[in-house]
């Protein structure tokens, strides 16, 4: 399943859910990918699905594209979740 498809299927998943239950759902769709730029056309897409929220790998993606979306996710009301799976191939 591709970014695009997989994105589509969650924001699907959260609203089917929220309307069984009457709660408030989330999942942070992870927009880490090997350009900067393909990580705004990815926060873009999750805008539009109306998803609250991304997902960001900064050792992964680098610092310089972290702050790249940081700047776009706060600019379009979007929250961003930094997190730092790469870290574990790092450690000693």
């Amino acid at each position: 399943m591709r970014w695009r498809d997989r994105f589509v299927f969650v924001a699907e998943a959260i609203y089917k859910a929220q309307a069984e239950t009457g709660e408030i759902k989330g999942h942070y769709l992870n927009a880490t990918a090997g350009t900067c730029e393909e990580m705004i056309k990815r926060a873009v897409f999750a805008r539009e699905l109306g998803v609250p929220i991304i997902m960001h790998d900064y050792i992964t993606g680098g610092f310089t594209a972290n702050t790249s979306l940081a700047h776009y996710c706060r600019d379009n009301g979007l929250l961003l979740h930094i997190h730092r799976a790469m870290h574990a191939v790092i450690d000693y």
